[in-house]
Order: C-alpha cells, then sequence, then structure tokens
C-alpha cells in the first residue's frame, strides 16, 4: 500500500472541486513543454501563419520540435502561455473534473452503481460547462503557445493581460470565445473518453481484485484513459487549435477550416502532433488523477481532523 489510505467518508463536492482543479495545475506544470510541442506541431502547414518567422523553422517529433524551439527561441519559449494555461486549469478541471462524479449521481438519482450512459451523459455535461467559464484562457493559451520569437521578430502579444486586451479590441469579445463551438465538441469527447475510461478502468481493476485502490491502480487506469483520449480526440484538438490560433477571417467557421485541412494536407492532418498530444495526455492524466486521489484523500483527513473534537 502506498500513498494516503481511502478515507471512511467520501469527499465532498467542494473538496472534489478545489482538488481537481489543483491537481491539473500540478499536471500543467509538469506536461506543459509537451503540449507546446503539440501545438506548433499542429499549426505546422498552414499557408498563413500569423507569425511570419514560423515559415522557415521546421518542427520534426516531439523531442525534435522541443530541442528546434529550445536552440531558435531559448528554454521559456516552452513555457509560452503557461499563466493562461494554470488560468484554464483553475477554472476548467474544477467544472469538468471536479464536479464530475455530483453530476454522475444527479443522472442516476442516487443509485450506488452508475451505467454507460449515465457516465457518457456527466461528462459530456460538465466537459461543456467547463468550456462557457474557460474559453477565453484557452484561446489565449493557444495563442502564446503558437507565436514564435526568433531572430529578434516582434512577438503578437507581450502578456499574458495585454493577450486578453488585445484579442478583445482587434477582434472584439467574440474574438476570445474564438472556437467554442470545436472546443465544446472536443472537451465533451475528452471528457467522456478520459473520465468514463478512468472509470471503468479502475472499476474493473478493484472488482477484479487485482489492484487495492490506491497509487499503482490510479497510475494504471489514468495511462490507459490518456491513450484511449489521444485516438479519438486528436481529429477535434488539431482542429480547434488551427482555428483558435488562425488570422480573423482566415477560416469561415470550424468546420471549414476541417475541410480546408482535409483538401489541402490529406487525413493525415488530423492526427499531426499525435506524439506529443499522447505523450502530453497521458502523461497528464497520471500526473493528474494520481494527484486527485491523493489531494482528496488529504483533504478530507485534513477535514475530519478539524471537525473531530479535542
Amino acid at each position: 500500500m502506498v500513498g494516503f489510505k481511502p478515507v471512511d467518508v467520501p469527499p465532498t463536492a467542494a473538496v472534489k472541486f478545489i482538488g481537481a482543479g489543483t491537481a491539473a495545475c500540478i499536471a500543467d506544470l509538469v506536461t506543459f513543454p509537451l503540449d507546446t510541442a503539440k501545438v506548433r506541431l499542429q499549426i505546422q502547414g498552414e499557408n498563413q501563419s500569423l507569425t511570419s518567422n514560423m515559415k522557415s523553422v521546421k518542427y520534426n517529433g516531439v523531442f525534435g520540435t522541443i530541442t528546434t524551439m529550445v536552440k531558435t527561441e531559448g528554454p521559456r519559449s516552452l513555457y509560452n502561455g503557461l499563466v493562461a494555461g494554470l488560468q484554464r486549469q483553475m477554472s476548467f478541471a474544477s467544472v469538468r473534473i471536479g464536479l464530475y462524479d455530483s453530476v454522475k449521481q444527479f443522472y442516476t438519482k442516487g443509485a450506488e452503481h452508475a451505467g454507460i450512459g449515465s457516465r457518457l451523459l456527466a461528462g459530456c455535461t460538465t466537459g461543456a460547462m467547463a468550456v462557457a467559464f474557460a474559453q477565453p484562457t484557452d484561446v489565449v493559451k493557444v495563442r502564446f503557445q503558437a507565436q514564435a520569437n526568433i531572430n529578434g521578430g516582434n512577438r503578437r502579444y507581450q502578456g499574458t493581460v495585454h493577450a486578453y486586451k488585445t484579442i478583445a479590441k482587434e477582434e472584439g469579445v467574440r474574438g476570445l470565445w474564438r472556437g467554442t463551438t470545436p472546443n465544446i465538441t472536443r472537451n465533451a469527447i475528452v471528457n467522456c473518453t478520459e473520465l468514463v475510461t478512468y472509470d471503468l478502468i479502475k472499476d474493473a481493476i478493484l472488482r477484479s481484485n487485482l489492484m487495492t485502490d490506491n497509487l499503482p491502480c490510479h497510475f494504471t487506469s489514468a495511462f490507459g484513459a490518456g491513450f484511449c483520449t489521444t485516438v479519438i480526440a486528436s481529429p477535434v484538438d488539431v482542429v480547434k487549435t488551427r482555428y483558435m490560433n488562425s488570422a480573423h477571417g482566415q477560416y469561415s467557421s470550424a468546420l471549414n477550416c476541417a475541410l480546408t485541412m482535409l483538401t489541402k494536407e490529406g487525413p493525415t492532418a488530423f492526427y499531426k502532433g499525435f506524439m506529443p498530444s499522447f505523450l502530453r495526455l497521458g502523461s497528464w492524466n497520471v500526473v493528474m488523477f494520481v494527484t486527485y486521489e491523493q489531494l482528496k484523500r488529504a483533504l478530507m483527513m485534513a477535514r475530519c481532523s478539524w471537525e473531530s473534537p479535542l
């Protein structure tokens, strides 16, 4: 047995909400360079790049992309958009992950065992709800990760606040909500696959008595969830990234963006950046779920100790 042991009292909704946001921020800190490499690979090949200097730079593979970025832009470039990324996770993961169990119980009307339909519906619901809170932070994060600063080139945005202001000024408030439809689609898919797969794998392991409800079980479940999520969500993720990073008027809609990719670059374009996506999602899921499970237990142990009489 490793890590904190399960507590007798199940975690409250508030504990799950805070724990999910915190765990997601920790996972982002660990895996952010992989996410940045994924974004650079996904936008590579666009005919119209918002950063002209990027046209002369070719990225090959996740580690090749990271190496190229460090050589041409410096190590700090791997963490472009980190502030917006942490803002996104704190507001986004708290809703989509922290409220998942509560919404699942709502759909099952408190039944002890939830069916696959209820789990999928809960995942879709919290994933869509989260976009309503976090969409502007997601747009800014992607814009920062996509911009390159090579040979002293001008950067589109000088800071997180400047990015929010510039996008709102140049593109209107709607610019901060660019890509909402593909993002809702992507996050409904990601949330369903990620949370439901984790749920199902973990339940199967515990029912089969292969492991106890602790770190090895959480690690295995999270890794499986990360792989399944990457396979299913990559096409929507690429379209979302391209559309969010596009110049005003470059694509008339997310569907137009997808069709343009298909006709000009072929179907394989939808899986650009697959390896960094898997490395990122796989490692992100492992760090997030393991941390989340431990945080829930630690917070509940602390809560119980505060409430227990002296």
